[in-house]
């Protein structure tokens, strides 16, 4: 039987009832329900559980979904939609060089997917043995399979889809991933529809050109939702247990890059993209993730006063605020980068790897502790675990960003990209990355002028 990954109704339940812990929704009586019907709940790592439930359980997983969706939440940060305005200061002048920073950023992004890709999924202590196994921890380089002994590889198997494209003895370009394709789309969702764009235009260009068997988690069951004729920001809700997941965070590098100074207007782009897939959290860390990067697009911030401009666009008693904030405040204080990780496990390890909440946290830490330093930021990204290509993307975009330009970034890391990036998004494949930066820079927002001198 084909098992689709992050649709099955008996796996959705278990993360609901874990969504329901979060909101501080009452779900004991349907999670006991659940368990003596012989359900299980939600898988640790994997998109699908390995065997199908039978009919009747499917079809109790379907009913105590609706069940759940209708237990009140109590007063709170889950009670509301995400703000349509964010309060991240006006804009402000925009340095020289806009288009040499968005290369960078381009090219950020994609080592530092690249550099997190063969490690996604895996636990920690993995990643930490994978690479201490070669004389790579702290990670320093690409990881490799030269050296690793067998029977560790067998207890921590690289990622399937990235084992083959993404080690250091055979990277050879960017190969695909929804981590580069979403700003893709989101370059799309610009030129044809400005930044004036609605929450339904982007689910009409996900329909015509994103690929469903390219989404992942919310972005799946969202699509999953506009096929059965739910319109947003429906989408974002029905039966969708990972709306506070990392997903729109992925897609907010386009908003961020194309207002430059401007955090409160890529905060609020950000949000129209997200909330097709996303609620609450899930929002915030889109809107975070766009005003830091709009604060760095501007040239004129150094990565603490970008992550303030990102931490102003979101209320400041979310849970996702108060994560960040308090990363922030270890990575400023602890020296060893591998105790930030740990304590940052120790508290949110409770969430799924790829909730928002620990990524955004770890995320902050690393740009943090590296003080916006390109290598160091994408490696200690990814040395952090948790979704590791998502969190190596974001940083290295960043950091391009802070670098300035291409040619500031060390080329380990970019000479074997080759300027290539393979996409399954149509009249992308191939393309490098000189050209996404000047169609990127095309779209930016006007820049305020620097007042004149007296």
């Amino acid at each position: 039987m084909n098992r689709v990954t992050w649709v099955q109704p008996e796996d959705l339940i278990g993360h609901e009832l874990r969504q329901a812990d979060e909101d501080g929704r009452d779900a004991s009586a349907v999670r006991a329900r659940w368990l003596a019907a012989g359900g299980h709940p939600a898988p640790d790592r994997a998109g699908a559980s390995p065997v199908p439930a039978p009919p009747p359980l499917r079809a109790l997983a379907e009913r105590l979904l609706d069940e759940l969706a209708s237990l009140p939440c109590p007063d709170g940060e889950q009670a509301s939609e995400a703000p349509e305005t964010a309060d991240a200061g006006p804009p402000t002048a925009v340095a020289p060089g806009l288009r040499d920073r968005l290369h960078a950023a381009w090219l950020g992004r994609a080592a530092g997917c690249v550099l997190g890709k063969p490690v996604e999924k895996l636990p920690l202590d993995g990643i930490r043995a994978l690479a201490a196994a070669t004389g790579n921890w702290p990670l320093t380089s690409w990881f490799t399979e030269r050296g690793v002994p067998h029977a560790l590889m067998a207890a921590y198997p690289w990622n399937r889809r990235s084992a083959a494209t993404c080690l250091a003895e055979n990277i050879d370009g960017t190969p695909e991933d929804d981590d580069l394709d979403h700003p893709l789309i989101g370059l799309l969702l610009l030129q044809r529809h400005g930044r004036s764009f609605t929450t339904g235009d982007v689910a009409r260009l996900w329909l015509d050109e994103l690929p469903a068997g390219r989404t992942f988690t919310a972005e799946r069951v969202a699509y999953r939702n506009l096929l059965q004729g739910i319109e947003p920001p429906h989408t974002a809700r029905h039966r969708n247990p990972f709306r506070e997941w990392i997903g729109a965070l992925i897609r907010a590098d386009v908003h961020g890059w194309t207002n430059p100074g401007d955090p409160a207007a890529a905060a609020r782009q950000a949000w129209r993209d997200a909330r097709l897939s996303h609620t609450v959290n899930g929002v915030y860390g889109a809107m975070f993730a766009a005003a830091t990067i709009a604060a760095a697009a501007g040239g004129r911030a150094d990565v603490h006063q970008c992550l303030r401009a990102g931490l102003a666009a979101v209320p400041a008693r979310s849970r996702l605020a108060r994560a960040v904030r308090d990363a922030v405040r270890l990575a400023s204080t602890t020296r060893h980068f591998d105790d930030v990780v740990d304590l940052l496990h120790a508290a949110h390890g409770h969430h799924h790897w790829v909730h928002v909440v620990p990524n955004a946290a770890l995320l902050a830490a690393a740009l943090t502790h590296a003080d916006g330093d390109f290598h160091g930021s994408i490696t200690r990204a990814v040395s952090g675990g948790w979704d590791t290509d998502s969190n190596g993307a974001t940083a290295g975009s960043v950091a391009g960003l802070l670098a300035g330009h291409p040619d500031a970034l060390p080329e380990c890391w970019t000479a074997p990209l080759k300027n290539r990036l393979a996409t399954t998004v149509a009249g992308f494949d191939g393309i490098g990355f000189d050209t996404l930066a000047d169609l990127t820079a095309a779209l930016t927002a006007p820049t305020v002028p620097e007042a004149p001198r007296p």
